[in-house]
């Protein structure tokens, strides 16, 4: 683990002392750098949940990824500092509202002062940990989340416009490894019945919105105003990749 060049891959100069401040900002600097993709799996690049590859690819190639990917390759940038960290594994929710097999997304635990749980591998989501605490809201410039705890398990919650509350993913916090996501990552990157293999995706946040784009079409959000538009051919897309995300295939 190369500490200074992650630290620069994301922008960050700041102090490294073990804070919730820092594990903070940290957070934040890896979701406005470090892109959510799957560009590899169209490319038909395997994806090997191997700690020091995937730090290779995000710090060295510039290049992001999906949950495994995002949340081991910041993990590893954590325990090199010295925080506290511990994978835990998620159940995403489907759209019928039932719960995705374990093992379906990867987040973190960090235990600091304060419990928090990191997050930087699900997209459109917190820009910041959210305190491991049941029931409070908390609330951040993209929204208001909240952790429920049903006993079975624990379940990320975010705000609707109806001021309803929907699940993002259900976790539990037996630790796990790395390599016990091998079998879904597998799935995620092979099965036609995974999202992540029927459209090339890129997202990063950026301030005070996101840029993402899907196949040919390029979305921006801003101050809460979506705006699409339709990429004339993969050329251009090209160009938007390394424009926006930084990306060079």
């Amino acid at each position: 683990m190369n500490v200074p060049a992650y630290l620069d891959r994301i922008g960050y100069r700041g102090p490294t002392e073990l804070t919730s401040e820092t594990l903070r900002i940290l957070h934040r600097r890896h979701l406005e750098t470090v892109p959510f993709e799957n560009l590899d799996i169209s490319r038909s690049r395997p994806i090997v949940l191997d700690e020091n590859r995937i730090v290779h690819k995000v710090v060295e190639e510039h290049r992001g990824g999906f949950c495994y990917e995002l949340n081991s390759a910041f993990a590893a940038l954590l325990r090199a500092l010295g925080f506290p960290v511990t994978l835990l594994s998620g159940r995403v929710a489907r759209a019928d509202g039932s719960d995705g097999p374990e093992f379906d997304h990867l987040a973190l635990r960090v235990d600091l002062e304060q419990t928090w749980l990191a997050d930087v591998g699900f997209g459109d989501s917190f820009l910041e940990p959210l305190l491991l605490q049941s029931v409070i809201e908390q609330k951040q410039e993209v929204g208001v989340f909240r952790i429920v705890d049903t006993r079975a398990h624990l379940a990320v919650e975010r705000q609707q416009p109806d001021l309803s509350w929907k699940a993002e993913y259900r976790f539990t916090q037996a630790p796990r490894l790395l390599q016990d996501f091998t079998a879904m990552c597998h799935f995620h990157q092979t099965s036609p019945d995974s999202h992540f293999t029927q459209k090339r995706i890129c997202s990063v946040a950026v301030p005070n919105g996101r840029i993402t784009l899907a196949d040919l079409k390029l979305i921006t959000t801003k101050n809460g105003t979506r705006q699409e538009r339709m990429l004339a051919c993969e050329e251009e897309r090209r160009a938007v990749l390394k424009q926006s995300f930084g990306i060079v295939l």
